[in-house]
């Protein structure tokens, strides 16, 4: 299985397991477990299953009712997303597009300083950078609205953030997650 972290590979390969100093936040976003769609060479979009969490069914050998059983259980239980809830990530709230726009800088100025740090070329960050703010501008900023935005389990204020929306049946959850500030770790 492959974990993909937020951060910035070296080119030369890593020799050890403890998280590297370059990364942006070391945070576990997603792992090949899911289907990673890549899209416009910019981001991963995942689809997500709602599932229900909790719920635990006790069987003590009392005759309960019906109408008390499901009552009990319904208390236990919560629907998560299971991208969401199992990588721990926390929702973000943004007032309006331009709170969004000055995260999105902060996490660009930050993974851009970890990709010169990490020996890219100039052309690998141009691309990045262009990538990322031709995908905010024209996919990102008109969809605002419809967005919930998540970030990783560390909470870092400029660390990546991850949005969720809602395919075209309005029922199935997907994650948008920026492709070039991932690495690998085989686990």
């Amino acid at each position: 299985m492959i974990i993909f972290k937020v951060g910035v590979p070296k080119r030369e390969p890593r020799t050890t397991i403890e998280p590297p100093s370059w990364k942006v936040t070391g945070d576990e976003i997603i792992s090949d477990t899911y289907n990673l769609k890549e899209i416009e060479d910019v981001v991963y979009e995942v689809d997500c299953k709602m599932v229900t969490k909790g719920g635990v069914e006790v069987n003590i050998g009392a005759n309960a009712s019906a109408e008390e059983q499901d009552e009990a259980l319904d208390e236990q239980t919560e629907q998560v997303i299971d991208v969401v809830d199992g990588f721990r990530m926390t929702k973000m709230e943004f007032g309006d597009k331009k709170q969004l726009a000055g995260q999105m800088k902060g996490f660009l100025k930050k993974a851009v300083e970890k990709m010169k740090a990490g020996g890219k070329s100039e052309d690998e960050i141009k691309k990045f950078q262009t990538g990322v703010q031709g995908y905010f501008t024209k996919k990102l900023a008109p969809n605002f609205k419809d967005l919930d935005c998540y970030t990783g389990e560390s909470m870092d204020p400029d660390g990546m953030i991850c949005f969720l929306n809602y395919r075209e049946d309005g029922v199935t959850p997907y994650m948008i997650i920026w492709k070039h500030a991932l690495i690998e770790m085989k686990v």
